[in-house]
């Protein structure tokens, strides 16, 4: 079975995606699949390399743990340790941060990470601004960031009460990116532009 062999109409589990063996990586949202693009660019790299070492080491001392892609999260609104064939949403954040180590299993994430942030990259940035923005609000991440490498901005999504994401003012290279699921961590915009 190849990629091609499957229904791009049709709708899948993260059972499904367990079986697929596909050189291909792949993400399930809402049940469609998503073809994820080939190996990311250097810079790509580099801006994740930079924001995922500066969590590592501001969260040695804390309970929370951060993951870098590929890592498999599972989200499932409302459903607590579902099953794999009630799992219609499988993604690879950039980055992850859980501080509900519950959550981690040997396959990955099993619930909403506490801060998830995404790359935005030529072949991505509608799904990272659309679908997934969406499947993480209604799952209840608290915290979302884009980071954007050709405008050198991040924009921050932080979700209220009501479970809704709210953006805050993006942040460009002079200024100081912070985060309220991680109070006391901060880092200079510029320096994850740097080159």
């Amino acid at each position: 079975m190849t990629i091609d062999d499957l229904d791009p109409a049709g709708t899948y589990t993260y059972e499904d995606y367990l079986q697929w063996t596909f050189e291909e990586r792949l993400e399930i949202i809402k049940g469609k699949i998503f073809k994820m693009s080939t190996a990311p660019a250097r810079r790509h790299q580099d801006i994740s390399f930079k924001i995922g070492n500066r969590l590592y080491n501001y969260l040695q001392n804390n309970s929370c743990k951060v993951y870098m892609a590929p890592f498999d999260v599972r989200l499932t609104p409302l459903k607590r340790n579902a099953k794999p064939n009630q799992v219609y949403t499988v993604v690879q954040p950039d980055i992850s941060v859980i501080c509900d180590l519950e959550k981690l299993d040997d396959q990955g994430c099993n619930g909403a990470p506490d801060l998830i942030i995404e790359i935005l990259s030529p072949g991505n940035s509608k799904k990272e601004m659309k679908d997934k923005f969406e499947v993480y609000q209604e799952n209840g991440v608290k915290e979302y960031w884009l980071v954007d490498p050709t405008e050198k901005a991040i924009f921050i999504y932080v979700l209220n009460e009501a479970g809704v994401f709210i953006g805050l003012k993006p942040l460009i290279e002079e200024e100081i990116l912070t985060s309220s699921v991680l109070p006391g961590f901060e880092m200079l915009v510029g320096d994850i532009f740097a080159d």
